[in-house]
């Protein structure tokens, strides 16, 4: 999973009607805009430390991170832009929206600051391990294809997922900050297998094709918060609940009324984003904040 999504990303932009798989910010502002707006929020209660920088981890087009600060920009906010993407060809998108950003391969090389982070569809890409029995379900090649060597019952695994919520919750320990993790998955740990491929907005086998289709698997969310030592957690929210108490209904009314030949497609927008038959229920959010920094808004 993680040498597929590593070439996968490497040699691709995915997104988009042309791509894969399109993501919230590529939906709307709006989503980008309601974080900025929580970011900035936590940042004033904090009493704005100037050394505080935003960053964001697989920033994709750079999308998110362009509407997000502008919402910050109004605020005050004034910090350093850094992007954690290994992507050279996603590295150039971003570049184009974001010239002044600087760029890392992972998240220990952030600068020692204070964090405004966002990492939005970034931890479902990060590989899991599959067990059938409690013995590691693997792939090997029978009749010259790709197969699973076990099937049955599956209790999924991600050491790597693990190893970065530690990370992030390590350094806002360390140095301040909140963190706000938003991705597709489960409130509880559970049996079952949640591995995929998209590949042209559709569901694919997840064998086919290695390298040239998105690998994901749905996040467990009880086990990212045993991974967060030394911080304070939010409770875990649907994304249609959280972008719903922010006021997204009241930012898409002032952008219908300032785009009235856009209405329609501005309030498709908002339910795709909000419906819990859409993206509402599915996608989840948690935030991670510093002893010392206000909890981000927009949580129960």
């Amino acid at each position: 999973m993680e040498a597929c999504n590593t070439y996968y990303y490497a040699t691709r932009d995915p997104l988009g009607a042309t791509g894969d798989f399109t993501t919230a910010p590529e939906i709307s502002q709006m989503f980008g805009e309601m974080v900025g707006a929580v970011l900035a929020d936590a940042w004033t209660r904090a009493g704005k430390p100037a050394d505080a920088i935003y960053a964001e981890l697989g920033p994709g087009r750079g999308t998110l991170a362009t509407d997000a600060l502008r919402v910050m920009a109004r605020a005050g906010f004034q910090g350093t832009v850094h992007l954690v993407e290994t992507s050279p060809a996603l590295r150039g998108e971003q570049a184009s929206r974001l010239p002044n950003a600087q760029w890392h391969d992972a998240i220990e090389a952030l600068p020692k600051r204070p964090l405004l982070l966002v990492a939005n569809e970034f931890l479902d890409a990060l590989p899991i391990r599959q067990f059938v029995g409690g013995i590691e379900r693997t792939i090997e090649v029978i009749g010259g294809a790709l197969a699973f060597t076990r099937d049955g019952a599956i209790v999924e695994d991600s050491p790597a997922r693990d190893a970065a919520t530690a990370s992030i919750a390590a350094h806002v320990a360390a140095h301040g900050g909140v963190a706000l993790l938003i991705d597709y998955g489960h409130a509880r740990s559970a049996p079952g297998d949640t591995l995929q491929a998209i590949r042209a907005h559709q569901f694919a086998h997840v064998l086919e094709r290695p390298g040239e289709q998105d690998l994901t698997a749905h996040v467990d969310f009880e086990a990212l918060a045993r991974s967060a030592a030394g911080v304070s957690l939010t409770s875990l929210t649907t994304q249609g609940e959280w972008l719903e108490r922010l006021g997204i209904a009241r930012r898409a009314e002032s952008l219908a009324s300032a785009h009235p030949d856009l209405a329609g497609e501005i309030e498709t927008a908002r339910h795709r984003l909000c419906d819990a038959q859409e993206m509402g229920s599915l996608f989840k959010v948690i935030g991670i904040h510093a002893q010392g920094w206000p909890a981000p808004a927009g949580f129960a």
